[in-house]
């Protein structure tokens, strides 16, 4: 049985029939309501948990591990993808224990110059190496055709990528078309198959800062988990607001809800507006918090980021040294 039709049986399951727009309209909005002030709360008494030297110590270089390091600029070169690669196997130069990125995330027709520049350092996170994640689906805006989509996917992964990050139609899921969200979550996920029978992940961008309101938030997680993603995340980062933390911490309960009722372990991406490392060590007491320490881990949990990762190395020299060194002691890329 393939990934698509194990994901089909699932939702069928979960949903009690067939996964068209009466029976979505239906199970989203079945759903219970969100509680605003109480989503608020929670993650404002989350974000003020403390934590001390060497927890603090774990904190920065878990969040290294877990970074999507990317650029994604219509001025993006070779060269720029080369340099973003450097760093991503080298973060700090100056300190060999600094762990790797978990990715670099880039356009479809860079990711053979990542994938070059990786050489050897290509592959799996969980294994030590760095993945190659593509944006697709005519990122950020996602109004093309479907075929566009899909060969827009198709040629990523056939380029080596090993996720592919699209973006839903928005459009037709505030005007409740969920059967076409859906059914295009399914069909960009077949195209991650590759000739191998292996698949790249599939990341599903909501776009959060577009859907208004927690419970169209909450709706369209549930949406993206029931086609097939592996991932759920925030945003392209080409809208603000982007990732929050209420927000993910919503996606984050949803995740949990998943996973309690099928078994089934599914990833969240916050993207776009974390610089802090402050900031990002909330996310993952959040994370901690709400599915476990578990979750902790490269194929479960990223942060989508360019600048974030020069403020935690910054902090972290400072834990190393005593002292603080400012942002020209840290390459741009």
């Amino acid at each position: 049985m393939t990934t698509t039709e194990l994901s089909r049986r699932t939702a069928v399951d979960v949903l009690g029939g067939e996964p068209d727009d009466a029976t979505l309209r239906r199970f989203l909005h079945g759903l219970p309501g969100v509680d605003a002030v109480g989503l608020e709360q929670r993650a404002a008494g989350l974000g003020t948990r403390s934590i001390k030297t060497t927890s603090k110590a774990w904190a920065l270089d878990k969040i290294i591990s877990l970074i999507d390091l990317t650029t994604l600029e219509g001025a993006d070169t070779p060269g720029k993808v080369r340099s973003l690669v450097a760093k991503a196997k080298n973060p700090d130069a100056a300190d060999a224990s600094t762990p790797q990125v978990a990715a670099v995330c880039v356009y479809g027709d860079m990711v053979p110059d990542a994938v070059a520049a990786l050489g050897a350092q290509h592959g799996d996170p969980d294994d030590g190496l760095i993945s190659v994640a593509a944006v697709a689906t005519a990122f950020p805006s996602g109004r093309s055709s479907l075929a566009i989509k899909l060969a827009d996917t198709a040629e990523a992964v056939a380029a080596g990528a090993d996720e592919i990050d699209m973006v839903i139609d928005r459009g037709a899921f505030l005007s409740g078309r969920y059967g076409l969200v859906y059914d295009q979550i399914v069909q960009v996920k077949e195209a991650c198959r590759r000739a191998d029978g292996s698949s790249a992940s599939l990341k599903v961008i909501l776009e959060t800062g577009e859907l208004n309101t927690y419970d169209n938030i909450k709706r369209a997680s549930w949406l993206g988990i029931l086609a097939g993603g592996d991932f759920i995340k925030t945003s392209t980062g080409k809208v603000q607001p982007a990732a929050t933390l209420p927000t993910t911490l919503l996606m984050l309960e949803t995740v949990r809800d998943w996973h309690q009722g099928t078994g089934a372990k599914i990833g969240v991406k916050p993207a776009g507006g974390i610089r802090a490392s402050k900031d990002a060590v909330k996310y993952l007491v959040t994370v901690a918090e709400t599915v476990g320490e578990e979750w902790l881990q490269p194929h479960l949990f990223r942060f989508g980021a360019s600048s974030l990762l020069n403020d935690v190395l910054l902090q972290r020299q400072k834990l190393t040294t005593g002292h603080y060194s400012g942002p020209d002691y840290v390459t741009i890329d």
